[in-house]
C-alpha cells in the first residue's frame, strides 16, 4: 500500500512510473500543469531524467521521496516530470537553457520556468540541502521581483531560440578531400595512443567517430589512424566497458582504461556498436570482432527483446541499491559459481589484479588478446575458446540468480530502427540469417504498430499501444534502416517505405528558409523554441542522418530534389565541422560520399542475391548495393537484365563500367 500516489500513475513510461508514488505532486508534461501555474501565479519546475540514470535515482531518494522537501515543492511550485527519451524535444529546449546559464548540462536536468514555460534558472543534480535552499530563494525572488525574472527570462528565451539554428549557406558547395583529411587530423590531436579512444575521461564509445576514422583509414591507407581504430576497438571490448559474461556494452567508462563503466546499458549504444564491429570485422577479419557482434546481439535478444520483436530501451546501472552490483564478482563468488574452473577464470579475467575494484569486488576484464593468452598458457585458441564458453555459461547462470537491474521496457522507434540497421550490418558481415529475420520482424512491427493513420510514425511503443508523434530521429533512422534492409534483400518494398517516410518528413519537418530539418513536426503543439538537431553525439544528429538517407534515396530513385536537399544540408554545416570534429563525425561520413568514390553496385539476374552474399566478407567504404532477379522500377536497374545471366555493374555517378560476372572482377573495378 503506497502512502502517496500522483498523476504519473496513469503514464506508461517506466521513468515516470518510478516517480508515481513520490509525495511530490508531479504532473506529466502538458497544458494542465502550465494552466495551474498561470492560475496560481507559480513558477514551474521541469525535472527531466530517464529510468537508467544513476544520479536521477539519487536525487529522487534524497529529495523527491522526502515529505518535507516535497511539501516545499508542492507549496511553491507546479512540478513536472519528463522522461527525456519520450520527450527529447522538451529535453533539448531546457538542456539548451541550462547550458546557456551554467556552461554545463546532464541528468537529472532541473529547470525552473515562468508560468508560460520560459526558463529562469536551472542545473543538474542538487544535494538535498542545496535543493531546498534553491526552491525557497527562487520562490522569494518571484514573489518580490517578478519583473526582474521576466526580463531575464526574455533574454534567455532569445538565446534558446537561436541556439543550434543553422542559416542557409548560399555559397556554392566546395567539398574536398582536404576537408576529410583535416577532420581526421583534428581527431588525431586527442588520441590516447596507450588505451585507445580520446585522451581524457570519461570515455564514451561514440561509434560514429570510429565509423568515420575506420572509413578514412581504409580509404586512404592511413596506418596511424588504422592503428588507433584497432587499438580503440580492442581496448573497448577487452575492458570493463564490455560485459565479458553476458555481452553488450555499458554507456561509458569513468576512467581512461575502459575499466570502470557507468554500468547502465543503452539500446542505442549497442545497436551502433554492432554496426561498427561488423564493419571492423569486414575490414580486418579479426575473429574477436565477430565474437563481439555475436555476443552483443545475443545479449540484446536475451534481455532487451519483447515477445513481439521490439527492443526495449535500457537497463539500469543499479541493483540491490548499488551501481554495478549485478555485474561484479568477489573471488569467493567466482569459486562458488565455477568450482574447478575458478583458477582459470581468475587469471583470464584479472580477478584480484587489474580487475579489482571496490569492497573486494572485481570488474571482469582482459588485458591481452585471446591469441596472446593462449600462447602464454600453452593452449590452442580452440581449447581456449571452449574453456571460456564453458566458464561464461556458468557465470551467466549464476548471475541470473541475482536481483536484476531495472529494465526500461518502452520501445522507441528511432532506437529500434538503429537496431535494425545493426542487425542488417551483422547479417552482411557474418551471414547469420537469424539476424536478418530479426531485423525484418522488428521493422514490420515499426511499420504497423508504430505507423500513424496519416503515414507518419509514432515515437514510443509499449504494451500494444503507440504514443507521441514521431520526431525527426524516428524518420531519419527508419529511412536508413529500410535502406539497409533493401541492400541485403533486394526487396523493393523496403525502399518504397523509406521513400514514403522521406516524403512525409520533407512535408512536415523541412525548413525551406534554412535548408535544414526541424526536430519536431509542424503538427506538434509548439514549445517555447523549435530546435534543429545538428551536432552528432552519442547518436547521430537527426539532420546528419536525414541528409545521409536522402543522399541514398536520391541516388536509388534518381531523385534530384532529395539529392539537392541533402547537399544543401551538407553545405550548411561544412564551415563548422573543423572546429568540432567529434560533433560532426556522421556528417564527415556524408562528406566522404561526396569527395571519394561512391559506388552503386547493381546486380541483376536469377542469382543476384547469391552474388550479393559473396560481397559480404569485404569492406567497401563508400557504396550502395541494388539488384533484382527480374524487372525493377529503379532507374539504375533499367535495361540491366542481360539474357537471364547474373551480372554485376559497378557504377559511379550514373556512369557504369563494363558488366562483369564475378565479385573478384567487380572488386578490381573499384580499386
Amino acid at each position: 500500500m503506497h502512502v502517496h500516489t500522483n498523476r504519473l500513475i496513469h503514464e506508461s513510461s517506466p521513468y515516470l512510473l518510478q516517480h508515481a508514488h513520490n509525495p511530490v505532486d508531479w504532473f506529466p508534461w502538458g497544458d494542465e500543469a502550465f494552466d495551474k501555474a498561470k492560475a496560481e501565479n507559480k513558477l514551474v519546475l521541469v525535472s527531466i531524467g530517464y529510468s537508467s540514470c544513476h544520479w536521477c535515482h539519487v536525487m529522487e531518494h534524497e529529495s523527491f521521496e522526502d515529505d518535507s522537501v516535497a511539501k516545499v515543492m508542492n507549496d511553491l511550485f507546479v512540478c513536472i516530470k519528463v522522461d527525456r527519451e519520450e520527450r527529447p524535444d522538451v529535453d533539448q529546449v531546457y538542456m539548451s537553457a541550462v547550458q546557456l546559464m551554467t556552461g554545463r548540462g546532464g541528468w537529472p536536468l532541473n529547470c525552473f520556468t515562468l508560468p508560460d514555460g520560459r526558463p529562469v534558472y536551472g542545473g543538474t543534480y542538487f544535494p538535498k540541502d542545496q535543493w531546498t535552499q534553491v526552491l525557497e530563494q527562487l520562490a522569494a525572488t518571484w514573489a518580490k521581483e517578478p519583473m526582474k525574472m521576466r526580463e531575464y527570462a526574455e533574454k534567455l528565451h532569445a538565446g534558446v531560440q537561436q541556439s543550434e539554428l543553422v542559416a542557409l549557406n548560399t555559397t556554392p558547395p566546395d567539398l574536398t578531400r582536404k576537408d576529410a583529411e583535416r577532420l581526421a587530423d583534428g581527431f588525431a590531436k586527442n588520441f590516447d595512443t596507450t588505451w585507445g579512444g580520446p585522451d581524457h575521461a570519461p570515455k564514451f564509445p561514440l561509434p560514429n567517430n570510429y565509423e568515420f576514422l575506420l572509413r578514412y583509414a581504409k580509404t586512404t591507407g592511413d596506418k596511424v589512424i588504422t592503428k588507433q581504430v584497432r587499438l580503440t576497438l580492442n581496448k573497448m571490448y577487452q575492458g570493463g566497458l564490455f560485459d565479458q559474461v553476458g555481452g553488450g556494452f555499458a554507456r561509458y567508462s569513468t576512467d581512461i582504461r575502459w575499466k570502470v563503466p557507468h554500468f547502465e546499458k543503452m539500446l542505442y549504444d549497442n545497436a551502433q556498436l554492432i554496426s561498427l564491429y561488423s564493419h571492423a570485422y569486414q575490414a580486418f577479419q579479426d575473429e574477436a570482432y565477430r565474437d563481439v557482434v555475436m555476443r552483443t546481439i545475443a545479449w540484446a535478444e536475451r534481455e532487451m527483446r519483447s515477445p513481439e520483436g521490439a527492443f526495449y530501451s535500457a537497463l539500469d546501472a543499479d541493483s540491490e541499491g548499488e551501481e554495478g552490483r549485478f555485474y561484479v564478482w568477489t573471488a569467493d563468488e567466482l569459486t562458488a559459481a565455477l568450482g574447478d574452473d575458478a583458477p582459470f577464470a581468475k587469471e583470464y579475467y584479472n580477478v584480484g589484479g587489474d580487475g579489482l575494484w571496490e569492497q573486494g569486488r572485481n570488474i571482469l576484464l582482459r588485458n591481452e588478446s585471446d591469441a596472446d593468452f593462449a600462447k602464454r598458457k600453452g593452449m590452442t585458441e580452440e581449447d581456449l575458446r571452449s574453456t571460456v564458453a564453458r566458464v561464461d555459461a556458468k557465470l551467466l547462470a549464476a548471475r541470473e540468480e541475482r536481483p536484476h537491474p531495472g529494465l526500461d521496457d518502452k520501445s522507441l522507434t528511432s532506437w529500434n530502427a538503429m537496431m535494425v540497421t545493426g542487425l542488417c550490418d551483422a547479417y552482411d558481415a557474418l551471414g547469420d540469417s537469424a539476424y536478418l529475420k530479426q531485423a525484418e520482424q522488428t521493422m514490420h512491427l515499426l511499420l504497423t504498430k508504430c505507423r500513424r493513420d496519416d503515414g507518419g510514425l509514432w515515437h514510443s511503443y509499449k504494451n500494444g499501444k503507440a504514443a507521441i508523434n514521431g520526431y525527426l530521429e524516428d524518420y531519419s533512422f527508419a529511412i536508413e534502416a529500410l535502406a539497409a534492409l533493401y541492400q541485403v534483400t533486394f526487396d523493393e518494398f523496403w525502399l518504397k517505405e523509406a521513400h514514403a517516410l522521406a516524403e512525409y518528413a520533407i512535408t512536415h519537418f523541412h525548413d525551406e528558409k534554412s535548408g535544414m530539418f526541424w526536430f519536431t513536426s509542424d503538427l506538434d503543439p509548439p514549445l517555447i523554441a523549435r530546435r534543429m538537431e545538428v551536432n552528432d553525439n552519442v547518436t547521430p544528429a537527426s539532420n546528419s542522418s536525414m541528409a545521409k538517407g536522402l543522399f541514398t534515396l536520391g541516388h536509388l530513385y534518381d531523385d534530384q530534389r532529395m539529392l539537392d536537399i541533402s547537399k544543401q544540408q551538407m553545405n550548411n554545416v561544412h564551415d563548422r565541422m573543423l572546429d568540432y570534429p567529434s560533433g560532426y563525425s556522421n556528417w564527415a561520413l556524408l562528406l566522404m560520399d561526396h569527395v571519394y568514390p561512391w559506388y552503386e553496385i547493381a546486380i541483376t539476374g536469377p542469382k543476384a542475391l547469391g552474388i550479393r552474399r559473396e560481397f559480404a566478407p569485404r569492406y567497401i567504404p563508400g557504396r550502395i548495393f541494388l539488384g533484382s532477379s527480374g524487372k525493377s522500377g529503379l532507374p539504375l536497374l533499367e535495361d540491366k537484365l542481360l539474357d537471364h545471366a547474373t551480372t554485376i555493374f559497378v557504377c559511379e555517378n550514373k556512369v557504369c563500367q563494363l558488366p562483369v560476372t564475378t565479385v573478384e572482377t567487380a572488386m578490381e573495378q573499384m580499386r
